[in-house]
């Protein structure tokens, strides 16, 4: 007997309510391993550090994604936008595996052991080796996510200004949070959406939805994303992925799961991915997907009691959240501040000049609310012309919106203050 699958499922989502699966092939790209993966990686990786309900995963985040997706495809439907039914389904396609190249943490490995690889390349690649699997039925998902396809505000729901990623994202990430200042009103936006000349634009009367949209996102980033702890805890996370890379590469055995293994031993290049070297695209693909939050978190308990001092002293901070001290300014920090504080580091915990790296270091983090080097969003006027938003809106007036703030931070152990 022949069981059948019924694949017309509906996941309550805390968010949104009741969402439906679109379709029958939608509900076998959820089902799939890869992209069950996402549920073990945490949307806003240790941002539970400072806010205890971020706990929430990129699956989720996916899922939720998806149901902007359809409604603004309907949306669009109703406005005399022509969307077949294989560019619906690619779509769908399109932006649930938008995420599925995140490491553990989100962007934690981006910035220690597989650097210059975007989670972009990573989605790309395993959205081909999705595509080989099932007979070459994501060709169009694939075009769409890389923006080649014909139809370009197809691409612009999933990446752009003011895509179904960002607009889910936001009020997510609101909601677990509890940062009621980052919630948007997003099925109001996407009512507004529509096409003129082949790219999406914003009727005129959701102006003001998207002017608040784009304060929520400003004030998201430095309240939730870039929060001075938050950053304090995932730079220490990628110091110690950075140092357990050092140890693997010079031959010292630490312990760490298989997946973990294969990045902390090989130095991955972006060409790699693509094509032979010394690993197959494939050997590395089949590695990553084994990867997700809990072989960082496994191995860093293993490394806490590590011979090594400086991968012990890591990843006990980490574990029991005793995070490096954090100072944030508007301008960058002398060298002579940085120099007395490693000085400091050096004295007070042994370390010497080469090592205090690893326990003083300084950087930088930007917020812009609104990207002017991506296409800018244009407003569909009432006579049926389009004008750019930074010309319509009075907003852009104001400097917070239009231009880049960077702040400037220095980490070093709370014990050396």
């Amino acid at each position: 007997m022949v069981w059948q699958t019924n694949k017309r499922k509906i996941i309550n989502d805390p968010v949104y309510g009741f969402i439906s699966i679109p379709g029958d092939f939608v509900y076998d790209i959820i089902e799939h391993a890869w992209f069950q993966r996402l549920r073990n990686i945490k949307q806003l990786g240790l941002t539970s550090f400072v806010y205890p309900g971020a706990n929430h995963s990129r699956f989720q985040h996916a899922i939720g994604a998806l149901h902007l997706m359809e409604m603004a495809v309907s949306t669009l439907r109703s406005k005399g936008v022509l969307i077949s039914e294989e560019e619906e389904e690619a779509t769908y396609i399109a932006i649930l595996l938008h995420d599925i190249g995140h490491g553990p943490f989100s962007h934690a490995l981006e910035h220690s052991i597989i650097e210059g690889i975007s989670h972009e390349d990573l989605s790309l690649l395993l959205m081909k080796k999705l595509d080989e699997e099932f007979g070459g039925r994501i060709g169009m998902a694939i075009k769409i996510f890389l923006g080649s396809y014909e139809k370009s505000f197809l691409h612009e729901l999933i990446s752009g200004q003011m895509d179904m990623d960002r607009l889910d994202y936001l009020r997510r990430d609101s909601f677990f949070t509890g940062v009621i200042e980052g919630s948007v009103g997003s099925e109001r936006i996407i009512r507004m959406l529509n096409v003129s000349e082949g790219h999406l634009v914003i009727d005129e009367k959701g102006i003001y939805s998207l002017e608040k949209f784009l304060i929520a996102r400003r004030l998201m980033y430095w309240q939730v994303y870039m929060h001075k702890t938050v950053l304090s805890a995932e730079s220490l996370l990628v110091r110690l992925l950075k140092r357990a890379r050092e140890l693997s590469v010079s031959g010292k055995d630490i312990y760490t799961t298989p997946a973990l293994k294969f990045f902390l031993k090989n130095r991955i290049e972006k060409p790699d991915i693509w094509r032979e070297r010394m690993y197959t695209p494939g050997l590395i693909a089949s590695n990553f997907v084994r990867l997700d939050d809990s072989d960082i978190l496994a191995s860093a308990k293993y490394w806490a009691d590590s011979s090594d001092m400086i991968l012990s002293n890591l990843a006990k901070r980490l574990i029991n959240r005793d995070l490096f001290a954090i100072e944030l300014q508007n301008e960058p920090f002398t060298e002579e501040k940085s120099a007395t504080v490693r000085q400091k580091a050096i004295e007070q915990l042994g370390l010497d000049q080469s090592t205090v790296e690893y326990f003083v270091y300084s950087g930088s983090v930007s917020n812009l609310a609104y990207t002017p080097d991506a296409p800018e969003v244009k407003i569909l006027l009432k006579n049926g012309a389009t004008d750019v938003i930074s010309s319509v809106s009075d907003m852009f007036d104001q400097r917070f919106i239009s231009e880049r703030i960077v702040k400037y931070f220095l980490c070093y152990p709370k014990e050396i203050r």
